[in-house]
């Protein structure tokens, strides 16, 4: 199939793509890097009647570091991300899940923005903004509101920006001392959809978890911090703790069935990868033997 029929408009700042999403409110579609909104369209999943082309504002792009705030512009595609020193160093998180992002041909056009928007329940970078408390930026006509990440992806597709803004930007508090992070997908190929998988952003100090983030996805409409981990934080883990987080974590999820895995499976799964992370985090193999990892 093909899209329907829609007009197109290239945007030359953010303030023109602005007063055209006003004018056209629902009708119409941010284009950025294509890679979700393009296959929608031809699919005829949606058809809107006007796609604003921001992929030339170039304020959009860019990765900088400033007073202990990473800023990340929407439009910095997947591949800066994975090639960022400035990433590596301050959200290594990041540059180890935007890996795991689909192909190559599809990390050279795809956006930081665009994925965010779009809200995939089985995308990577979502789950990652989820785990490293980020601030999504966003740019209406009366201004910008900063909407933290848990807060900003709402359901399946859905997030807390209207339709009459834009997502301008990311920020990311840097790394701080003694923090670590992990991050794993099951999915049948590499670069395929998430089965099920998590983000998590801990410190780890003499040998326990003073802070631990996990950000499930896969698993549910959007990206879930599991409030099990809590049970992980100041306090030695034992397999028995382990275990019983893990019952939590069950708790917590509601996966669905579809042609990929069973809702079953995917808690089994999600189970599965709370106990390889903070086994890898704390570096404490004793957490997950003699059990499925």
């Amino acid at each position: 199939m093909k899209a329907s029929a829609f007009s197109y408009a290239r945007a030359t700042s953010v303030a023109n793509a602005l007063e055209l999403l006003v004018a056209h409110g629902d009708r119409a579609k941010v284009l950025s890097g294509g890679q979700s909104l393009m296959p929608a369209m031809n699919l005829r999943l949606i058809s809107p009647e006007l796609i604003v082309d921001i992929g030339e504002i170039t304020e959009l792009r860019g990765i900088a570091v400033r007073d202990g705030v990473l800023s990340i512009g929407a439009l910095t595609r997947h591949v800066d991300l994975l090639r960022s020193p400035e990433i590596a160093a301050h959200a290594p998180l990041l540059t180890e899940a935007v890996a795991h992002v689909a192909h190559p041909a599809i990390r050279n056009r795809g956006t930081l923005g665009g994925s965010l928007a779009h809200a995939d329940p089985a995308s990577e970078l979502p789950a990652c903004m989820v785990a490293l408390n980020a601030s999504i930026i966003v740019r209406g006509q009366t201004g910008e509101r900063r909407i933290t990440a848990g807060d900003f992806f709402t359901g399946i597709y859905e997030t807390a920006l209207s339709a009459q803004e834009l997502l301008v930007a990311v920020e990311l508090p840097v790394a701080q001392k003694n923090s670590a992070h992990f991050f794993h997908e099951f999915a049948r190929r590499h670069g395929d959809y998430a089965i099920a998988g998590v983000a998590a952003r801990a410190i780890v100090q003499g040998g326990l978890f003073t802070d631990l983030r996990t950000a499930f996805f896969a698993v549910g409409g959007r990206p879930i911090l599991a409030k099990a981990a809590a049970k992980l934080v100041n306090v030695g883990i034992t397999p028995a703790l382990l275990s019983e987080a893990s019952a939590a974590l069950g708790e917590e999820l509601d996966p669905q069935d579809d042609q990929q895995a069973s809702a079953a499976m995917r808690q089994h799964l999600a189970k599965m990868l709370l106990a390889r992370c903070a086994s890898a985090l704390l570096g404490r193999p004793d957490l997950t033997a003699g059990g499925p990892v």
